[in-house]
């Protein structure tokens, strides 16, 4: 397996995340609260830049989901790590590394606001819209990308690449 093309680059994700930062900090000000939920495990590496760079008052917490079996989707969200933080009558900030098809976080989505919080909005590092399958459109939207498997910046190949500082093509 060869992940020596790189993609994007180290500078371009940390001005990413100084564009994104800014878009949610003119959106939610310093004062309200935002409930940042980071969908493990790819994108904790983006949250952890994401929320250092945010000014209002923030909680942190984290979901495990999937609707995958291999690469097949079985139609149903499987919680694998549930929320420890009531999100009720809150912002909510769902956190995803990458928006490929789109199923998994829709479903995701459609279940967090039946727990009713204020607002619920998507932020993605990086986005396929080529491989949309559903309506799902990300609030805040890092970097659009062509459909190549990519490592990286918390992205993996089972498991492994997660350490890349930049974005990389696996071919």
């Amino acid at each position: 397996m060869d992940t020596s093309t790189v993609m994007i680059s180290e500078e371009q994700i940390r001005n990413m995340v100084t564009d994104v930062a800014s878009k949610i900090n003119s959106d939610y000000g310093s004062e309200e609260e935002l409930i940042v939920i980071g969908i493990l495990t790819g994108s904790y590496v983006f949250t952890a830049d994401l929320v250092r760079e945010l000014n209002m008052p923030i909680t942190i917490d984290f979901m495990q989901v999937s609707s995958y079996e291999g690469q097949n989707s079985t139609g149903l969200l499987k919680i694998k790590k549930d929320l420890g933080t009531d999100i009720e009558g809150k912002n909510v900030l769902i956190v995803e590394d990458i928006i490929d098809t789109g199923n998994t976080l829709k479903k995701l989505k459609e279940m967090l606001l039946g727990r009713n919080p204020k607002s619920l909005k998507i932020c993605t590092a990086f986005d396929k819209p080529s491989r949309r399958v559903n309506d799902l459109k990300p609030d805040y939207n890092g970097i659009v990308i062509p459909d190549e498997f990519i490592v990286g910046y918390g992205l993996d190949y089972d498991g492994k690449y997660r350490n890349f500082k930049d974005i990389r093509i696996v071919r």
